[in-house]
């Protein structure tokens, strides 16, 4: 059964490196370890299609601004003839802390403009997730321009060190994902997460 892994970001140069577009560099470094090339364009989006863990999937990059994202996802899963059980989405989020991965079967959009759009379009809160943490304001701020601004800004150098080891991470829980099912990278990656592993 085919997968479909999602990264969620908006297309241009100049939001390559932004805090929202870490979605984005996580299915870049996927689709390098595997040999994927995204050279198919195709339901709004850049697409690549392989084989991971014996798996077939499609990597995708919508191109369509963040909060249209949907359409893109549906359109995927019509031509793929794809089920919510087959979709993993792959984005950053505010509540989490820079460094940080959680794995989720689904929930509200919790705020995120794409997963909205994705909610919206598919009808279901039911695909499963693979949050990137990216913080919060230093002021930890609720102020829509400052939220929108640090979403917006890029990584300074210490930070993109701990982009770098978070991206490589979140690519190993989407492999094990594919190869061993949402459970188990749930079981393993966010207990990581959660400072309770001792292996």
């Amino acid at each position: 059964m085919r997968k479909l892994i999602v990264g969620l970001g908006n297309p241009g140069r100049e939001y390559s490196t932004t805090r929202h577009n870490i979605g984005f560099a996580v299915l870049n470094a996927l689709a390098r370890k595997n040999g994927i090339n995204f050279d198919k364009r195709c339901c709004h989006a850049r697409a690549g299609e392989g084989h991971i863990a014996s798996t077939e999937v499609t990597l995708a990059r919508p191109q369509t601004f963040m909060n249209l994202s949907g359409e893109a996802v549906s359109a995927l899963m019509r031509r793929y003839r794809l089920k919510t059980s087959d979709l993993l989405v792959v984005h950053d989020d505010l509540d989490i802390p820079l460094g940080r991965i959680r794995l989720r079967a689904g929930g509200s959009a919790g705020g995120h403009n794409g997963l909205k759009s994705i909610i919206a379009s598919t009808g279901s809160m039911e695909f499963a997730r693979l949050k990137i943490g990216i913080g919060r304001p230093d002021n930890e701020s609720d102020n829509r321009t400052e939220v929108v601004g640090h979403v917006l800004s890029g990584f300074d150098a210490a930070e993109r060190r701990i982009v770098e080891i978070t991206v490589a991470r979140a690519v190993e829980a989407i492999e094990m994902f594919i190869e061993n099912g949402l459970e188990a990278a749930m079981n393993l990656f966010n207990r990581f997460e959660d400072g309770s592993n001792t292996g």
